[in-house]
């Protein structure tokens, strides 16, 4: 069904409106009746659907019901945080997106506005696909984002602009008809030509854009100038590629600094760079530090960073797609992530909805200059109820003990462990590939005894253990170093007998996630921060360092049933030095 309402422009030649909106810092206002075709909520709900509340998150981003994917054009604008998302309007599974928009003072309470972008136009007439917003001078946003043009998946850039600028909300948005305004060459494959970038402006007063794709299996991040932000010039060379690593979605270019964030056109002899690309193939998200050469407009990783499969992450759980913005009001850089359902999808149109946003993050060069830093941002404390402390408690091997007097299922618990010694850190395997840390925690998982750990949080545990997800350290010796492995086990995180199968004939997916974590052990000390939210657990280790997020589905483990141990399974002690959880309350605004 479709319901439109047919804009009239005011203005006869629209492009030039749109340049004068974008670049004339007068008080210029373009004036229309509608920006674009409008969907009515009521006319899309094909039927009444009974959305389950089992395992819905209680404060993690998601709608009201229906399926959503990556994170779009966040950004920051006269003090309103803007969250845009790939969004079907029509039931619980892809197809039919549209750019979804919400807008929230604290990135906490969000409030749900109209639909920002959706097919209507010939240059996108066969789907929106992501993007990035920049703030242009003048204080004018502007988004770019990748149309689809015909049934062969044809790939083409274009951009929006709000309709109203003194409307706090940016409620309506305008698709002029100038575009396309970058199609891909006869040197690009135009079915993988996707996601713009943040643009990022050069001291030669050029913009400039990345786009991702791939040639043959060769990853590219596309470079694209401009000096004007209409007319847009492919650069000699792509911004970076690497081979083997196939094709390249929702890119990430951005400056970093071990203190605060910096706004994407930062440069500097101090300045770091990070790369980060989404690789299709594995569906996880990959990064790399280096540093970027101005005068050739290439990105060169540092000599230690490995460039591919085997590649740093953000999060080595149910983590893709993400996109991070430069926020001016805190100087920070905050990182957005979507996390998909590990349910299949017949069980995802029952439940009436599908994916969420995780927490955003802030991100911050770790000190080392080795990795990044990921942390909840700070207005999630806001949130915290209830509180309860534990210190100084000794687990030995095979104990564990109930954190009491917190709603377990949703919680935010931030723990710190010690232990005396590093001498029964059993040996690193030989045979084992170190790169496959995932494949270590499912032999090695939280019940298999070891000599220091496993040791950690049993999340969304029934009362007496038929099912628990848990998040824990196991550390080895390697030769002269030892080796700090994280786990986000979720293969007993329900006891149902799940029949449903996934279309590729699985069931449920439910693995072992796990990243080793870069961490000086001198101390012997390993912290640990889990948000617990119903059928998401969101952990961080070691301040940030390794991030691993799961989707899980308890069947006993629900809403009050739930409940939530610290354990250890190795033969070291280990030591509780401190442990504070919360209660987390629902927001007061929120898509639910």
């Amino acid at each position: 069904m479709e319901f439109t309402k047919r804009v009239h422009w005011v203005l006869p030649v629209l492009y030039i409106s749109c340049l004068a909106f974008l670049f004339n810092t007068n008080n210029f206002v373009l004036v229309v009746d509608a920006s674009h075709d409008v969907f009515s909520e009521d006319v899309l709900s094909l039927s009444a659907v009974n959305v389950k509340k089992e395992h819905r998150s209680g404060y993690h981003f998601q709608p009201t019901k229906h399926w959503i994917n990556d994170p779009n054009g966040p950004m920051y604008y006269n003090g309103v945080y803007h969250l845009f998302y790939q969004y079907n309007p029509k039931g619980a599974v892809w197809g039919n997106i549209v750019w979804a928009h919400s807008v929230s003072k604290d990135l906490i309470n969000w409030k749900k506005v109209e639909h920002a972008i959706f097919p209507s136009k010939p240059f996108d007439k066969y789907g929106c696909w992501s993007g990035s917003a920049t703030v242009l001078p003048g204080n004018k946003p502007v988004i770019l984002y990748t149309g689809i043009v015909d049934d062969k998946n044809t790939q083409v850039q274009n951009y929006a602009v709000p309709a109203n600028l003194s409307d706090p909300y940016l409620r309506e948005w305008i698709k002029p008809d100038n575009n396309p305004l970058i199609v891909a060459d006869k040197a690009i494959n135009g079915t993988y030509f996707r996601d713009p970038t943040t643009a990022w402006l050069g001291k030669d007063g050029h913009w400039r854009i990345s786009i991702g794709g791939k040639k043959n299996n060769r990853g590219i991040s596309y470079l694209y100038k401009s000096r004007d932000f209409m007319h847009w010039v492919k650069a000699k060379h792509p911004l970076h590629a690497t081979a083997g690593t196939g094709n390249w979605e929702c890119p990430d270019f951005f400056p970093v600094s071990a203190t605060n964030g910096l706004d994407t056109s930062v440069v500097g002899p101090n300045v770091k760079h990070v790369m980060k690309v989404s690789l299709d193939a594995t569906r996880f998200e990959y990064y790399t530090l280096g540093s970027y050469d101005v005068g050739k407009d290439r990105y060169i990783p540092d000599p230690d960073m490995i460039d591919g499969w085997n590649g740093l992450r953000y999060d080595y759980g149910n983590f893709y797609a993400s996109k991070s913005f430069f926020d001016p009001s805190k100087n920070r850089r905050i990182l957005w992530g979507w996390a998909n359902e590990s349910d299949s999808t017949d069980n995802d149109i029952k439940k009436g909805w599908a994916g969420v946003q995780l927490i955003p993050r802030t991100i911050v060069l770790d000190p080392n200059g080795k990795q990044l830093l990921q942390w909840p941002v700070e207005e999630l404390e806001t949130l915290r109820g209830n509180k309860v402390e534990l210190s100084n408690k000794i687990l030995n091997k095979g104990e564990n003990v109930e954190i009491k007097g917190i709603t377990a299922a949703q919680a935010d618990v931030d723990v710190t462990f010690s232990f005396e010694s590093l001498d029964k850190a059993e040996p690193f395997d030989p045979s084992w590939d170190r790169y496959d840390a995932q494949k270590i925690c499912s032999q090695k998982g939280s019940t298999v005894e070891g000599g220091l750990g496993p040791f950690g949080l049993l999340t969304l545990a029934s009362q007496n253990l038929e099912e628990y997800t848990p998040v824990f350290f196991r550390v080895f010796k390697d030769q002269d170093k030892h080796l700090v492995l994280m786990c986000s086990d979720a293969s007993r995180s329900s006891i149902k007998d799940d029949k449903t199968k996934m279309k590729d004939g699985k069931d449920a997916y439910r693995p072992s996630f796990a990243g080793f974590v870069n961490v000086d052990l001198t101390e012997k000390k390993l912290s640990l921060r889990s948000l617990i939210d119903n059928s998401v657990v969101e952990s961080f280790g070691a301040g940030g360092k390794t991030c691993i997020t799961s989707r899980v589905y308890p069947a006993l483990a629900l809403f009050g049933n739930a409940h939530l141990y610290a354990f250890n399974n190795g033969t070291e002690a280990v030591k509780i030095d401190s442990l504070n959880a919360w209660t987390m309350n629902r927001p007061r605004e929120m898509n639910h």
